[in-house]
């Protein structure tokens, strides 16, 4: 029977910890105790930075730091990390400001009656992407996994 693939493993094991760790960090913000984070984006450490550094880690130390694998790895991280905390990150900034104006578009139409307005039911997400720190947060906490899993399965999986 075949082994699971460790560098997989590590990877999720990476993102899973990254999204628990998110409840502790909203517990110290928010000062109570909330489930929510675990399954939601954004947030201290990013679990996007945490699995892709993770995986870069491991292949770098399992196929060497020359390896195609590690360049894809590397490669691939960079983008995730970018997205994380740029794009996805406006975005969520964009989200915000979209909800503010429904809710000054609504205390308008209070004030003129002929001004119609229907206020949306649900409010678009803001926890879209990572702050920059929230991105560093997840990229050492994925580097330190990636070590660790690699210490762990080693001499156990066949260099390629």
């Amino acid at each position: 029977m075949n082994t699971l693939n460790k560098g997989i493993i590590t990877a999720l094991s990476a993102i899973a910890l990254a999204q628990s760790l998110k409840i502790l960090t909203h517990k110290k913000q928010a000062n109570k105790w909330d489930w929510r984070p675990l399954f939601q984006t954004g947030g201290m450490p990013s679990s996007h930075s945490a699995g892709v550094s993770a995986l870069a880690t491991y292949t770098a130390l399992q196929t060497g730091k020359e390896s195609i694998e590690t360049a894809l790895a590397c490669v691939f991280g960079v983008i995730v990390m970018y997205d994380a905390q740029g794009i996805r990150r406006h975005t969520g900034e964009i989200a915000q400001l979209v909800n503010d104006l429904d809710e000054d578009i609504e205390l308008l139409s209070g004030h003129y009656p002929d001004l119609l307005h229907v206020r949306r039911e649900e409010e678009l997400n803001e926890l879209l992407g990572h702050q920059p720190a929230e991105v560093a947060g997840g990229a050492c906490l994925g580097i330190a996994l990636g070590v660790l899993g690699h210490s762990l399965g080693k001499n156990k999986q066949p260099k390629h």
